[in-house]
């Protein structure tokens, strides 16, 4: 597989300046477990399905263990760092204003196949609508964790919540069940081109989400676009179900 990363050049949405520019990613799709292990098996390395799946999901086994026992663990792909985010009081672990996260930092392997990576830019593309990060405001953390009942902001362009479509709006799929939740316009708080912050449903379960903005925004503000547009993003709220997709590592 050769690397290769495509992208388009875009205003940068967190400055006035019109001459800076941003490179925005052209999104290749979305890989999950089981297309490692198809790309793991194309390698001809003579294991079983079976032995590649038990190994990998005993690796992340190990790793977790390590890590939620206080451990720094470097796997050459990535350094990982247990935290703790929230104010104690009372000298007393409250799991609902105290968290547990994990930070993970670019190791070796990865710097070495970002320095074998090719970037393609492929122009300009007009009116480029996209997410730059995301950030959990009740704890600061912006590894696409989400708490329910509280305030969630999305950073980016062309992002803000406008048009007369049925589509238009901020959603929540959940991949497990496929439900879809949306979030109701009185539970914005900023909506901005490049801002936007809202209360995540507190009536959310636990689990792996498809966040997706759709709006018929244009810079312009005098008109709608004609049809809506949408950007999409992964998050997560709580403790994954056992009937996600993601293999169960307890």
């Amino acid at each position: 597989m050769q690397n290769k990363l495509k992208g388009w050049l875009a205003d940068n949405s967190v400055t006035s300046d019109p001459k800076d520019r941003i490179l925005v990613l052209d999104p290749a799709g979305n890989v999950e477990l089981e297309d490692i292990y198809k790309e793991m098996l194309s390698e001809d390395t003579g294991l079983r399905r079976e032995t590649i799946i038990h190994v990998v999901i005993l690796f992340l086994r190990i790793v977790a263990r390590f890590l939620m026992n206080g451990y720094n663990v470097n796997t050459g792909l990535f350094h990982a760092v247990p935290r703790f985010t929230g104010i104690i009081e009372k000298g007393i672990w409250n799991p609902l204003k105290n968290a547990i996260y994990v930070s993970f930092i670019q190791d070796k392997i990865l710097r070495e196949e970002i320095a074998q990576t090719e970037v393609v830019i492929q122009g300009e593309k007009a009116d480029v609508m996209y997410i730059s990060s995301v950030e959990d405001r009740s704890n600061g953390l912006t590894d696409g964790s989400m708490t329910p009942g509280r305030n969630f902001a999305v950073y980016g362009a062309y992002l803000r919540i406008i048009g007369d479509d049925p589509a238009v709006g901020i959603s929540l799929r959940n991949i497990s069940s496929d439900a879809v939740v949306k979030v109701g316009t009185d539970m914005f708080g900023t909506n901005d081109p490049s801002k936007l912050m809202f209360v995540v449903p507190a009536s959310l379960a636990d689990g792996t989400y498809e966040l997706t903005i759709t709006t018929q925004y244009m810079k312009s503000n005098t008109a709608l676009r004609k049809t809506p547009r949408s950007v999409t993003t992964q998050v997560v709220v709580g403790k994954i179900d056992d009937d996600d997709d993601r293999p169960v590592i307890e």
